[in-house]
């Protein structure tokens, strides 16, 4: 058996005082998921560490918080336990590694699909059809062919669901399993509270997003950056039942609900990757977790290009420069599909876990108090 790491054992000290004390009982899930242990196993601070949503109200409500000489700073180090626990579990093994450097990961594979793309469209296409302006059914596949294009999306997008999918599978197994009923009321109380980032609500008063004041931003920020994201799949989604269902090839009318779809989704998208990046910027770094931030500017940076570049592929798309707006959009999107497994986003999948669990489990104790 692997021993378990230095931040495992700090968490549970902390964890283990929180429990005495329970003055922030009320304050997240976290809390009253922790009372119903008298102690607590890796897995158990794993479920815990993936149940918090960082809001950092328990750290500016602390008495034993820096400068006490206990030090509890429970969102710095859930912070940590969660980006060990992403390496822990990232399928193929190996690449469990990236978590640490993840900032400069995804950066360059950024970097490296645009230039790919880029370099491949300039050797298939002649730069007088690459940089004339194309109107009409099909102009953005005299570009890039559509079979080229669907076997890169396919490729890496497949391969991200696969490695999210078996990162999945090795938590589930780590933390115990599903964790109880896997009814209709649990899975719905877990998808409400996925839906609506309840525990950004902070009970309905606010997070301490930036300091010690109460704030709905982050909240709402993360929810346009989900909403948005969620919709550009959308635009993807019905863009593709179009073309093979009913044989509408893009690019499509304005009105369209593929182009409404990706319209909207990249303001959302781009809204809410600057909004996060800013308050990241501007808040008190005490109960801020320095080892993940690298990862996480980079991803919102990511999010916010691919917004970005299909708002302005839009924009141009009957101009001479709508071939290298094409390359580079998609070559980000590729990148995004690749890095996706190993990066911030795989906490949706983990606190989506986590939140059943927890839903679960308060069923359970439920049933056994009556």
């Amino acid at each position: 058996m692997a021993a378990e790491s230095e931040t495992i054992a700090e968490a549970r000290r902390q964890m283990e005082i929180c429990n005495s004390c329970r003055y922030c009982e009320s304050y997240c899930a976290v809390f009253p998921a922790m009372a119903m242990r008298r102690s607590f196993a890796e897995a158990d601070l794993t479920h815990l560490a993936n149940l918090c949503h960082g809001c950092k109200g328990c750290y500016h409500a602390c008495q034993y918080a820096p400068p006490h000489a206990f030090g509890i700073n429970i969102p710095a180090t859930f912070a940590d336990i969660r980006n060990e626990t992403y390496a822990k579990h990232a399928w193929p093994a190996p690449m469990g590694a990236v978590f640490e450097r993840s900032g400069t990961i995804v950066s360059l594979a950024a970097s490296i699909g645009v230039a790919l793309l880029l370099v491949l469209v300039v050797l298939i296409k002649d730069p007088a059809v690459l940089y004339a302006a194309h109107t009409g059914v099909g102009s953005f596949f005299r570009i890039i062919p559509m079979w080229l294009m669907t076997a890169i999306a396919t490729l890496t997008f497949g391969f991200a669901i696969v490695a999210m999918i078996m990162g999945a599978r090795s938590y589930l197994k780590a933390t115990g399993g599903a964790g109880g009923d896997l009814g209709p009321k649990p899975a719905a109380e877990a998808t409400f509270d996925i839906l609506t980032l309840r525990n950004l609500g902070g009970g309905g008063h606010g997070c301490n997003d930036v300091d010690d004041s109460f704030s709905m931003r982050r909240r709402w920020l993360h929810q346009a950056l989900m909403y948005g994201f969620l919709l550009c799949f959308a635009a993807t989604t019905t863009g593709a039942i179009y073309h093979h269902v009913f044989g509408w090839k893009s690019p499509h009318a304005f009105l369209s609900l593929p182009v409404q779809f990706g319209t909207w989704g990249g303001v959302l998208m781009m809204i809410g990757a600057a909004g996060l990046a800013h308050v990241k910027i501007i808040t008190d770094p005490g109960p801020v977790s320095r080892k993940v931030m690298g990862g996480e500017f980079a991803i919102l940076g990511l999010l916010f290009l691919i917004a970005a570049t299909g708002l302005l592929l839009l924009a141009v798309r009957h101009t001479g420069a709508m071939g290298l707006m094409l390359a580079i959009h998609l070559g980000l999107v590729f990148a995004f599909f690749l890095v996706m497994p190993y990066s911030k986003m795989v906490h949706g999948m983990y606190r989506g876990i986590a939140l059943l669990r927890n839903a679960q489990e308060k069923r359970r104790l439920a049933a056994t108090a009556a």
